[in-house]
């Protein structure tokens, strides 16, 4: 996904009352670049918005100037009438190996698996669409999907986030706040993650994420598909 410097904050329009399950663990992934085994949400971007996005995305990657300064620039110089066009660009989109069986996991340990997304919420909505193996839709196997929406009725895109931060449209730690468990489980990719990264538990980090916990030297568990985690998360919860 895309970077920034990281604050605290998020959007969630139709999903979300905080789960009132202090059972012991939560799981929250990232969408773009992490389920989607491409990125979905910064190629969007780039496709829509080609020109303000290669001014924009060096900067945030730098990090010098915010995730909600700039995503916002972007969306916001989008005509409305594209919204149908980046919805269908999100149809094609391939999720990353092993995510229902990761999925088939967490309902067997009874383990809520919560979607923080930077990005379109119709976005992630129209990717997890998708039938799986079983015959059903992924987007019916998680349990809460926050991320930013869209107000398409101007000429342009508006951007609504009910979890704004001062440097993130979607906050993930104040999301993460929402739903207390004794193990916070984090699964991320990128800059928009560390935040998240950083307040959970356990880490799953790939990509750029893992760039910026080394330089922190802070701990995390690499990782290239959910197959991957499911099997660390099998053996770490193996008496449960």
């Amino acid at each position: 996904m895309l970077p920034a410097k990281l604050a605290v904050n998020s959007y969630n329009y139709n999903i979300s009352t905080p789960i009132q399950n202090l059972t012991q663990r939560v799981v929250f992934c990232d969408f773009d670049g992490t389920i989607t085994a491409v990125e979905t949400f910064a190629g969007m971007l780039k496709e829509f918005a080609p020109e303000l996005s290669a001014q924009v995305m060096p900067e945030l990657y730098a990090m010098r100037i915010t995730l909600r300064e700039g995503v916002r620039r972007m969306l916001e110089s989008i005509p409305s009438t594209r919204y149908p066009e980046i919805l269908a660009y999100a149809q094609s989109k391939p999720t990353r190996p092993g995510l229902e069986e990761l999925l088939d996991f967490l309902d067997e340990k009874g383990v809520p698996f919560i979607i923080i997304s930077g990005g379109l919420r119709g976005m992630v909505e129209t990717v997890l669409s998708q039938a799986g193996k079983s015959g059903n839709s992924l987007l019916e196997r998680v349990a809460a999907i926050y991320a930013v929406d869209i107000d398409p009725t101007g000429d342009f895109l508006r951007v609504l986030s009910q979890f704004e931060g001062e440097t993130e449209l979607v906050s993930k730690v104040e999301v993460m706040a929402q739903h207390p468990a004794e193990e916070q489980i984090g699964i991320g990719d990128s800059v928009t993650d560390l935040n998240m990264a950083l307040a959970a538990s356990v880490v799953f980090a790939r990509d750029r994420l893992s760039q910026y916990l080394d330089e922190r030297q802070h701990p995390y568990i690499p990782w290239n598909d959910f197959f991957d985690i499911r099997e660390i998360l099998s053996q770490r919860w193996q008496d449960v």
